[in-house]
């Protein structure tokens, strides 16, 4: 319900909500990716908790996970 009242724009497959929530995610690999804007894509993501000790500036960058994507090949 939380995404939903605060979708910025409804891109059909998937919602841009606003960033005011950090999610910690589990995934069981992240690789390259052409699909993606990112670049990126992670196999078989899953919300593992909501880290209301975080704010959206604190999360990890694109570039944390390229060279996380890096190191795991």
């Amino acid at each position: 319900e939380h995404f939903r009242r605060n979708t910025v724009r409804d891109r059909g497959r998937y919602l841009e909500v606003k960033p005011d929530i950090v999610l910690e995610i589990a995934f069981d690999s992240i690789q390259p990716s052409k699909r993606h804007a990112s670049g990126l894509a992670l196999r078989f993501p899953r919300i593992k908790a909501i880290r209301r000790d975080k704010t959206p500036d604190a999360i990890d960058t694109l570039a944390y996970a390229r060279k996380l994507a890096e190191e795991t090949r």
